[in-house]
């Protein structure tokens, strides 16, 4: 009879340890929102426009994803938003491209821009907001070329997410600089990546400076690739190096085995300039990809993308980090570094009992 109690209890404990471990959808998608035309000038003229923003919030709508992150929300929002209201909420929207909305001061155009970031992010209506920021890049480079990356008011949005089992977490929603093909053929994009390391040093400096125990994702047309922009010294190993957090990129992580392209390397053809991230502080909760898609063959209407970027996907698992106690990992000394960190991020000498970080591991000294 006691075997059979202790059997249920043990069942009772595996349920509920199953029930406690959360999951949750994200959605990173550039929209693709620019006008038709602007003043006299052709903008986007092959773009979506009104009716394929429609198509598109339709695709958004039947993916069911917790949070949507979207960029180049500009002057088709309705259309955006018309198939999400059912069971999205949203953030703000800070205005399109056009001289109605915004006067422009025609003698001192070198100095104007546009107030609005064309960032919106949807989430389902069980989970809750409870913080909000935008912030604007530090840095951006091309008033009337370059992409003209400096006539909106490009940055990044922080929310602070509450899921709906009660599991906290932060995301951010961004969009970088851009830089043509014909300037990266021609060599004549240093000043866009030079930006692009500024805007990326930037997120990692804002992000680090509100780190607590929640894990971050980070989501957005970043206007990147690993073989082009120094990612991992911006801003991956930055933040690794404090002792404080570990970092990953879902699609590395899922399609590369964990292995990142180095600078200057045969670009690979299934990158995206749009990308996941995400941040696990060594304390609380931590977040482990569960899949990852590029959705080219969904993102289709008559044969044609329904944009000029495609919808990236993750699916999260948040389990509990355990903490690691030092007589575990003598067993396995290559699991041990000789750089040691306190819970701050400052060097430490392990000489005394205590609870430390070591090669990305919170460890218990006893």
């Amino acid at each position: 009879m006691k075997r059979i109690s202790i059997s249920l209890i043990l069942f009772a404990l595996m349920l509920t340890s199953a029930k406690a471990q959360s999951t949750f959808s994200v959605m990173t998608l550039n929209v693709d929102g620019l006008p038709s035309k602007f003043l006299v000038f052709d903008v986007n003229k092959d773009g979506p426009l009104s009716a394929g923003s429609e198509r598109i919030s339709e695709y958004i709508a039947s993916k069911d994803c917790d949070i949507v992150s979207m960029q180049e929300c500009f002057n088709y929002r309705w259309e955006i938003w018309s198939r999400l209201f059912a069971g999205y909420e949203h953030d703000e929207w800070t205005g399109g491209i056009d001289s109605e909305s915004h006067q422009l001061d025609y003698l001192h155009l070198q100095n104007d821009r546009f107030p609005c970031d064309g960032l919106n992010s949807a989430w389902k209506k069980a989970v809750q907001s409870t913080a909000y920021e935008r912030v604007a890049h530090e840095k951006n480079f091309g008033k009337f070329s370059h992409e003209f990356d400096d006539i909106i008011t490009k940055g990044f949005r922080r929310h602070e997410f509450t899921l709906a089992d009660g599991t906290h977490i932060v995301v951010y929603n961004t969009h970088f600089d851009a830089s043509s093909s014909r300037d990266e053929q021609l060599g004549n994009d240093v000043k866009d990546r030079e930006a692009r390391l500024a805007q990326w040093k930037q997120l990692r400096d804002h992000l680090m400076a509100r780190l607590d125990s929640r894990p971050v994702v980070l989501t957005g047309d970043f206007n990147s690739y690993y073989t082009r922009d120094d990612i991992v010294d911006a801003f991956i190993e930055p933040i690794e190096a404090t002792g404080l957090a570990t970092v990953g990129d879902v699609w590395i992580e899922k399609c590369r085995n964990g292995v990142y392209p180095k600078v200057g390397d045969e670009q690979d053809a299934e990158e995206l300039l749009d990308k996941i991230l995400y941040v696990n502080p060594v304390e609380g909760k931590q977040l482990k990809p569960a899949t990852v898609t590029i959705d080219i063959a969904g993102y289709q209407y008559e044969g044609k993308p329904l944009g000029d970027h495609y919808p990236l996907m993750a699916t999260f698992s948040v389990v509990e980090r355990k903490t690691t106690s030092i007589f575990e990992l003598n067993d396995k000394p290559e699991m041990i570094d000789d750089k040691w960190y306190d819970l701050q991020g400052r060097s430490a000498n392990r000489s005394s009992k205590g609870i430390y970080i070591n090669n990305g591991r919170k460890i218990v000294i006893k």
